[in-house]
């Protein structure tokens, strides 16, 4: 289960059936769930939490130091959820202390190919980040959400749930939850119906949906009307979780 030739720090903590592959290193403060298998010339550095059944291909690097230059080797996390996939190249930085501590990604993630998930970043579960995504320090990512390959996201961003992002997008402003959006710097381009049907959303929600995003992007409302107008209109549970990703922007919201 462990090959001959990887490097395990008698501190890390590896559940009994966890396989790690030829010249990968685990270190010390690192934790493994059961069913969990690193490939070859892997480096996992801590204090890292890896849940049950984490795969990670070859030449990921997995709670290293992050890149913010006020990083002073202060003990910060990464934390990652069960059933997460870590393609080939991945890099994951811990978090810095002027913010969480933490970086912390969910379950049931995919994360593509050479992606980068900065320091601070929170990631929710069912979320897939294609080959290259970058998301700079600080960025929140909704569950379910899509970002295509070569996507890159501003610090402090949110990314918002069931949200999907064209490849190539150069997002700088938060993303509402259930929107599409594209280009460089990215636009909005309606809700991802495709995405909010395959997930099983009702007639009624996606209906509700596409009111208030006409409330909220072409009625001539401001913000602050639109949120009043179409809380109004509807109490249903995804019209409220839209507004709230509305309301919660610190940056402003993609036009």
């Amino acid at each position: 289960m462990i090959h001959p030739t990887a490097l395990i720090d008698p501190s890390a903590q590896l559940a009994d059936d966890v396989e790690v592959g030829p010249y990968s290193i685990i270190g010390p403060q690192v934790a493994i769930g059961a069913g969990s298998v690193i490939g070859s010339h892997v480096v996992v550095k801590g204090p890292t939490t890896l849940g049950e059944r984490t795969r990670i291909f070859q030449f990921a690097s997995v709670g290293e130091d992050c890149q913010d230059k006020k990083y002073a080797g202060e003990p910060t996390r990464l934390v990652v959820g069960d059933d997460n996939v870590i393609r080939e190249g991945v890099t994951i930085h811990r978090g810095t202390v002027q913010d969480r501590g933490e970086t912390t990604i969910g379950s049931r993630n995919l994360l593509m190919a050479y992606v980068h998930v900065g320091h601070d970043c929170v990631i929710g579960n069912d979320c897939i980040l294609a080959n290259q995504v970058t998301l700079a320090g600080h960025v929140n990512v909704g569950d379910c959400a899509i970002l295509g390959g070569l996507a890159a996201v501003h610090q402090f961003c949110h990314f918002g749930e069931h949200a999907m992002a064209g490849g190539g997008s150069i997002i700088t402003k938060d993303t509402p939850a259930y929107t599409m959006i594209n280009g460089n710097p990215a636009q909005v381009h309606g809700l991802n119906l495709v995405g909010l049907k395959r997930r099983g959303f009702s007639r009624e929600a996606i209906k509700a949906l596409t009111d208030a995003y006409k409330l909220l992007y072409r009625q001539g409302l401001t913000v602050e009307q639109a949120l009043v107008e179409m809380r109004k209109r509807y109490e249903l549970p995804e019209v409220e979780r839209f507004a709230a990703s509305i309301e919660c922007s610190t940056r402003g919201i993609v036009r």
